[in-house]
């Protein structure tokens, strides 16, 4: 039995560079008003991805760099009016007072959230994202 190979044909392949490949280095600002764009009800990654030259996998690892603190959202996507109540001091609980004193309650549907004074505003910040993010 004779076994015919055509290892002999040479191939050569061309390659055309059609643009240019570049990195690009993205300030957190551009970072977080694409992301806010990304996250509006209804928009498509790929399509927001698309309209800024990136890929969906790279939109998506800012996402959850967003999610986890590492940038923040422009301040009018991300601002909303909280009701302030004032109950009078005769009222108030004078044990909660003075186990807690100089805190900020925070109410979010079912969820307090209790702000000692001094608190570290990007840990406030944080915390309060992760509540949205959970009541939603």
């Amino acid at each position: 039995m004779v076994d015919i190979s055509d290892d002999t044909n040479v191939v050569r392949r061309r390659t055309e560079v059609t643009r240019v490949v570049r990195r690009r280095r993205w300030s957190d600002q551009d970072k977080g008003r694409i992301v806010a764009e990304a996250v509006i009800p209804g928009a498509v990654i790929a399509d927001v991805a698309r309209r800024h030259d990136i890929t969906p996998q790279h939109l998506s690892n800012w996402i959850r760099a967003a999610k986890d603190g590492r940038f923040a959202l422009p301040a009018e996507e991300v601002s909303a009016f909280v009701p302030v109540v004032s109950v009078a001091l005769a009222e108030t609980n004078k044990a909660a007072q003075e186990r807690r004193p100089g805190c900020i309650e925070i109410v979010i549907g079912a969820v307090q959230v209790w702000v000692p004074s001094g608190a570290n505003t990007r840990d406030v910040e944080a915390i309060l994202r992760a509540v949205g993010r959970a009541s939603a």
